[in-house]
């Protein structure tokens, strides 16, 4: 068989420019969902452009959140788009979530579709649940080997040997996400026929199956897909090898083994509407090798960034660029800080403890690292090189480049470093105190036979699968 290989997009949160004017309203709308909103239409048209331009990958997948606020001009608009990938050839499959549609009394999913205006909202055609079979039935559905109507979900042949089955898993568009009981049996019967066949199958959903950090699952468990602990067992039992994920935002390859030796991959790829988003290029070759690489863009096409590459100009709209900046304006400029955060953060509290904010400001800005080692009790066992330069380290600027690495995955910190030394100690004495003291609500986010300094590695660096950007591995 030849090689099958497609591009694989999610979190595109695409929005019509139709949908909004510049004020406060969008501006707050997008520091609240802390993506690149206002950039959507650029941020998708260079990565369809990237995608045309290579001629050898003919195969093109989006697992959802399509659009941003479940409207139909930015549904449309987004047709136009898969529509545009087609005409240059390339055979489009979509997975749509609960950004994508309006519950209107189907379920419990909470969107509405509104236009922003420079005072406030107004309501506009929304997407409904049952529309969406209709509207991107051409994307999947039409070519599929099989559908299940109720969910949405299909199954379609990449190749001569690979066989991709896409999950719906809206569920009730609430706290349960996934596919139920009906929905359950049309996948089992799907992966037996793949078998069968003697098909490779991948697996393709919304939601996460494996959580990015092990914290999530726990903070979180209705963001992760309904029933994943029996998708585990279902994968492990059939051999599946791999399952693709969004949703969360973040670039991440976790890896999930049972009792008996049996595994599989959650690979989810960060948002496209995030800073430094990326796609996916996913090749199977005839003997069942599996290559995952990552592709990202320099420049946004149609966007006057000045000098500044995508990521930089992104970056500053995204959570943790929004952070890098908020900190030290709390203690430098204080209306600034202000400006910055209406919109983000309860602001009316936060005027009435200007004096507290800007003393707190200044003491994160001023704090060296060293001062985590040593209340950590770590300070001890360092080097007296690793002392010098813990001490010409701020904690700030630490801290920041951990944030960069939340949703761009491989975090920076491995253990031989000093920032993870200091850091380690510090999470290892919190959990002794926590031990000590029997402190239940921090007790409750613990994962059963796991720790805090369990939890702070995944934060620290990749003690996963090694490089979220890129793995190889068989689907045998």
């Amino acid at each position: 068989m030849k090689d099958a290989s497609f591009y694989l997009l999610t979190d595109s949160h695409y929005v019509s420019k139709k949908n909004w004017v510049e004020g406060k309203p969008f501006t707050f709308r997008e520091r609240n969902d802390q993506i690149a909103l206002k950039a959507t239409p650029e941020i998708l048209d260079t990565f369809i452009e990237k995608i045309i331009a290579d001629k050898g990958t003919d195969t093109v997948l989006f697992t959802g959140d399509n659009v941003n606020n479940c409207d139909m001009n930015s549904h449309v608009e987004f047709r136009e788009r898969l529509e545009r990938l087609v005409d240059a050839g390339k055979k489009v499959y979509v997975i749509y979530a609960t950004h994508d549609y309006s519950g209107q009394g189907e379920d419990n999913n909470w969107f509405s579709a509104c236009r922003y205006t420079q005072s406030g909202t107004e309501p506009i055609e929304s997407m409904t649940k049952g529309g969406l079979f209709d509207f991107y039935y051409d994307y999947g559905p039409k070519q599929a080997l099989s559908v299940h109507r109720e969910s949405g979900s299909y199954s379609v042949k990449l190749g001569e040997k690979v066989r991709l089955i896409a999950i719906v898993d809206n569920g009730d568009g609430g706290g349960y996400c996934g596919l139920f009981e009906d929905g359950v049996k049309w996948l089992k019967d799907e992966i037996l026929k793949a078998k069968k066949a003697g098909d490779y199958i991948l697996l393709a959903t919304h939601h996460p199956v494996l959580p990015p950090w092990e914290v999530y699952r726990h903070v979180a468990e209705n963001e992760m897909f309904g029933g994943y602990k029996e998708l585990w067992k279902i994968m492990c039992e059939n051999d599946v090898r791999v399952i693709f994920t969004g949703h969360t935002h973040v670039q991440n390859i976790r890896k999930y083994t049972d009792e008996n030796g049996k595994w599989f991959l959650d690979i989810s790829t960060i948002a496209l509407a995030n800073a430094a988003g990326k796609m996916r290029k996913i090749s199977v070759d005839e003997n069942g090798g599996c290559s995952v690489t990552s592709i990202g863009i320099e420049k946004l096409n149609g966007l006057d960034t000045g000098s500044l590459s995508a990521f930089d100009y992104l970056y500053n709209l995204n959570f943790p660029g929004i952070w890098e900046k908020l900190i030290p304006l709390a203690s430098k400029d204080f209306k600034a800080f202000i400006e910055l955060a209406e919109g983000y953060l309860p602001v009316e509290k936060l005027r009435k403890h200007r004096l507290l904010i800007g003393l707190a400001g200044k003491r994160v800005m001023k704090t060296k690292l060293s001062f985590a080692a040593k209340l950590g009790k770590g300070w001890k066992n360092l080097s007296e090189t690793e002392k010098q330069q813990l001490k010409n380290i701020k904690l700030a600027d630490t801290a920041f480049e951990i944030l960069r690495h939340i949703f761009t995955g491989n975090a920076p910190f491995t253990p031989d470093t000093v920032e993870y030394k200091a850091l380690n100690a510090l999470v290892e004495r919190a959990d002794r105190i926590v031990d000590r003291f029997n402190i239940k609500s921090v007790k409750k986010i613990i994962p059963d036979c796991s720790s805090l300094t369990e939890m702070a590695q995944d934060f620290l660096y990749n003690c996963r699968t090694g490089d979220d950007d890129e793995i190889n591995f068989t689907l045998k």
